[in-house]
């Protein structure tokens, strides 16, 4: 589950990361209001007015700016809020922001340069172990600096099962090249970034930037979290912070029917239970000549009213040309399944692409027979390399 930046600076807060002092709006006013606040509980004379949309490149974009007084955190909220904002990593349409973060300035004067370090901690899933990817050229650029100047990634790996080591944060603070004061601030700071990916079950915390202030803090001037769904249980203050307007509204409906569902950019649109099997239909549709149009696995209870929900829902999106269905029947009858594929197809109408159903397991052959004396235009395949046939011949 993605989080909003105010979001995420909250759980960071939570476990003793310094974040700077902000508050969120929905309206011009109420971003005043915070700026006059900030202005109160910290002194800061300029503020940044940032988007919320769960995506990055929001600076390239036109949807992070200072403020240099009160009326400019107006203007800049006003221009925000209501925008599609277009970055690298948003579709094309662009999102609509519906709310801004308003921060304290930490680019103020010091005794020191303001500093911009990149840093990520996530998982290893080739090593089973915990990972805090980072460099000393943070900022909007680190996608080039990654590209050009790869010498400049760094990356410490962390075993789960012992932690983070208090060399390994030390060692951190050196290779960014700190100091003196900088590298205690830095060292507590990662030892609370680390803790707080833990602590919330996260499987991402992307810090770009962190700053180095003129004073030598370390602030958390960014924060794109990514919490592992699978732990929401033990969080429920975080499920609570779920944004169903940032997700693909697809992808929330089918969540309520209990189907697992992720589009994709293919043409042909996949049914199946079970994610295994559903990833090798993928693989299969993939060696046919076509592409899957979608993940969706309906998961051991394929009855007639969630089969027909899962083609209504293959259905919206018009790059499909086919829709195959592969069911494997061990928890459910294959019987039932045909009989569901064909009351839905019933109830929905005039389907306007092919249908391909391949059906094996308990009570397969009077699935198939089901399906072939349906008068329906569905194909059935009884192997995968029929299936496979099939599809290419109706995708060409």
């Amino acid at each position: 589950m993605n989080l909003h930046e105010y979001q995420g600076k909250e759980i960071l807060s939570r476990y003793g990361v310094n974040v700077p002092k902000g508050y969120v709006a929905n309206n011009a006013s109420e971003a005043v209001e915070n700026a006059k606040k900030i202005q109160q509980e910290v002194g800061s004379e300029k503020w940044a007015v940032k988007a919320q949309i769960h995506a990055g490149g929001r600076g390239k974009g036109g949807g992070v700016k200072i403020a240099k007084n009160i009326d400019e955190v107006a203007m800049h909220a006003q221009q925000i809020i209501g925008m599609q904002l277009v970055t690298p990593q948003t579709p094309p349409q662009g999102k609509l922001v519906s709310k801004v973060l308003v921060e304290q300035n930490i680019y103020y004067s010091g005794t020191v340069d303001v500093k911009e370090i990149y840093m990520s901690v996530m998982v290893n899933r080739a090593t089973g172990h915990n990972i805090i990817m980072y460099s000393p050229q943070g900022g909007m650029d680190i996608e080039s600096v990654a590209e050009e100047t790869p010498e400049l990634i760094f990356t410490e790996e962390i075993n789960p099962t012992i932690g983070l080591m208090p060399f390994q944060a030390r060692k951190i603070a050196f290779n960014l090249g700190l100091s003196g004061e900088s590298i205690k601030q830095m060292t507590r700071f990662v030892a609370a970034l680390y803790k707080a990916f833990v602590g919330a079950d996260a499987s991402l915390f992307e810090i770009n930037p962190v700053i180095r202030a003129a004073d030598e803090r370390i602030f958390a001037a960014d924060a794109k979290v990514v919490i592992d769904d699978n732990a929401l249980f033990r969080h429920p203050d975080i499920a609570e912070m779920r944004d169903l307007l940032e997700e693909d509204t697809t992808e929330v409906e089918a969540d309520a029917a209990g189907l697992n569902y992720v589009k994709l950019n293919g043409n042909v649109g996949c049914m199946v239970n079970g994610a295994g099997l559903a990833m090798a239909t993928m693989d299969i549709i993939k060696m046919s000549g076509g592409d899957p149009a979608n993940f969706l696995d309906v998961g051991g209870t394929a009855n007639a009213e969630r089969v027909e929900k899962a083609f209504r829902i293959i259905l919206r999106d018009a790059n499909v040309k086919a829709i195959l269905v592969n069911i494997f029947g061990g928890i459910v009858r294959c019987d039932r399944v045909a009989a569901g594929i064909v009351a839905a197809y019933k109830n929905i109408g005039n389907i306007p692409v092919p249908i391909i159903v391949r059906l094996q397991g308990t009570n397969a052959e009077e699935a198939k027979t089901l399906i072939d004396q349906s008068g329906l235009q569905v194909f059935s395949a009884v192997k995968l390399d029929d299936a496979a046939r099939l599809v290419r011949e109706v995708v060409g």
